[in-house]
């Protein structure tokens, strides 16, 4: 078992400097408790993919990444063959074709990878919506019994049961088959508070007042019509600038002159600056 309970969950992570809420620590409990792969939606930058690390962190497993994109496909997801090195077999075996499609020329991916470690492993399927459609049906049999079929080699079956987190930014709706075989955990913007503590825990010597400033000033930022709202990290970023800078103060000259930190599009920084009452921008 991963963890005893969702308070052990809780008290871990936080060791691993991530602060976790009761419903995100009750649904990693489960995940590992009922050997369920967890699946993690929400927008970009709340932590769903730093959940996964540290997981990993917290508990010495080691983490496999699968780094989902467009056109992503089973060589680049499973396994495929060292074309190359089985073409040199031929050539040396005067075309005997034996044993070329075995272990000796197989290529392991992150799946193949996952399945067949033999130690404490952290699977992170990451920004699984951005992936073809048809990546959902290679990840059935995976999510379903933890094997996979090698038409060559027969099926395998994982030595020991990966713990499995996927993300997506909901960018498009993901399989009902998918879901099916996942437990769900929807993760958004933190509350300012909560921000508030994940930067200190982050930002070591941050002083809290200006903790506080930040946490509330990137809330009024989210509740604006952007393009693209300031992630956690983005907000850690900010604090790590102010005190590069060497302010304690969070004042509108240094909202201004740092804005870039965390809004990455002109037109959001000048509906902010707007909002905010800031010196206005071009």
């Amino acid at each position: 078992m991963w963890f005893a309970s969702p308070d052990e969950v809780r008290g871990r992570l936080t060791a691993v400097d991530y602060l976790a809420d009761d419903g995100i620590a009750t649904s990693v409990f489960l995940a590992g408790a009922l050997g369920k792969p967890l699946l993690a939606e929400g927008p970009a930058g709340v932590g769903k993919t730093q959940l996964a690390k540290a997981v990993a962190e917290a508990t010495g497993a080691r983490l496999i990444r699968l780094q989902c994109y467009e056109g992503l496909d089973e060589a680049r997801a499973l396994y495929e063959w060292n074309y190359k090195k089985q073409l040199l077999r031929i050539q040396a075996d005067d075309g005997a074709w034996d044993d070329i499609f075995s272990e000796e020329f197989l290529l392991e991916r992150p799946l193949l990878k996952a399945i067949r470690s033999e130690e404490p492993t952290v699977l992170l399927i990451d920004e699984t919506d951005k992936a073809d459609v048809e990546v959902e049906g290679l990840l059935l049999e995976i999510l379903s019994d933890y094997q996979i079929t090698i038409p060559e080699l027969g099926t395998i079956t994982a030595a020991r049961r990966p713990y499995v987190v996927l993300t997506s930014n909901a960018t498009r709706e993901l399989s009902e088959a998918l879901k099916r075989r996942c437990l769900y955990l929807h993760l958004g913007y933190p509350t300012p508070e909560r921000e508030r503590d994940i930067l200190l825990a982050q930002v070591p010597g941050l002083p809290a007042s200006i903790a506080g400033q930040l946490a509330r000033t990137v809330a009024t930022l989210r509740a604006l019509e952007l393009k693209k709202s300031p992630s956690i990290a983005e907000t850690v970023d900010w604090a790590h600038t102010l005190l590069a800078l060497g302010r304690t103060e969070l004042d509108e000259a240094l909202i201004g002159q740092t804005l870039g930190v965390v809004l990455k599009h002109n037109s959001d920084q000048v509906r902010a600056a707007k909002e905010l009452g800031l010196p206005s921008r071009s």
